[in-house]
């Protein structure tokens, strides 16, 4: 059995920190190994334990989960980072992305979605929820949405085609798992090829991976031209 997932909750409301401390706690694969009243704290926190995982609220006293964020990556390597918040405004989702979180979650989820999503990020997904999902995707299609890095004709075309195909599927939202039974191959499969996508292209996460596929209108590869 693999070790679980350590954990360290930030959020400045001591009733709430608890509540999603309790219920991570009560899985068997996730260990909460700290909480954190403010993002300074939490940064502090994260140095010393090393977690695996940092769930940030976005609006804290003394520092913002958006600054921590951008501060923890910089500071502990492999861990990941989640929002949990009540802000679905964008500018607060672009910075979080831009500040290296792995997930954007709103705080009416059920703890059901939490746990998938906790899971989902160690698989090196980026959960976000649909209400923010959904408008984000949408003005990548239009053209008012975020903008995205533009990668060099050299870097693009060095995708293989089973690669943009996969990237096709992340823009449609599917998670690695729907993406693995939809080609019928493994999750391990798939995330190897979203990561090898992302470093060809220099892009931190599915997001600005999503809108790279949308802005260029990429379709996807035939059968022939699929690599298996």
């Amino acid at each position: 059995m693999s070790e679980p997932i350590r954990i360290l909750v930030v959020d400045d409301q001591p009733l709430f920190r608890g509540a999603i401390a309790a219920l991570l706690g009560a899985q068997p694969d996730m260990d909460v190994v700290g909480e954190a009243e403010n993002g300074l704290v939490g940064v502090e926190q994260a140095r010393v334990l090393r977690p695996d995982l940092v769930i940030l609220d976005v609006d804290m006293p003394v520092m913002n989960g958006v600054d921590a964020a951008r501060l923890i990556r910089d500071q502990v390597l492999d861990v990941k980072i989640i929002m949990l918040t009540v802000s679905d405004v964008e500018d607060d989702v672009l910075e979080a992305l831009r500040a290296g979180a792995h997930g954007y979650l709103l705080k009416d989820l059920r703890p059901e979605q939490l746990y998938d999503m906790v899971r989902s990020v160690m698989r090196d997904e980026t959960p976000i929820s649909p209400r923010v999902a959904g408008p984000l995707l949408r003005e990548l299609r239009d053209g008012t949405g975020p903008r995205v890095p533009d990668p060099s004709a050299e870097e693009a075309g060095s995708l293989t085609p089973r690669e943009l195909e996969i990237l096709r599927l992340v823009a449609e939202g599917l998670s690695n798992l729907e993406i693995a039974r939809r080609l019928v191959i493994t999750q391990g499969t798939v995330k190897n090829h979203v990561h090898n996508a992302l470093e060809k292209l220099h892009m931190d996460n599915r997001i600005q991976a999503a809108g790279y596929v949308i802005r260029h209108g990429l379709g996807s590869p035939s059968a022939e031209q699929r690599e298996r």
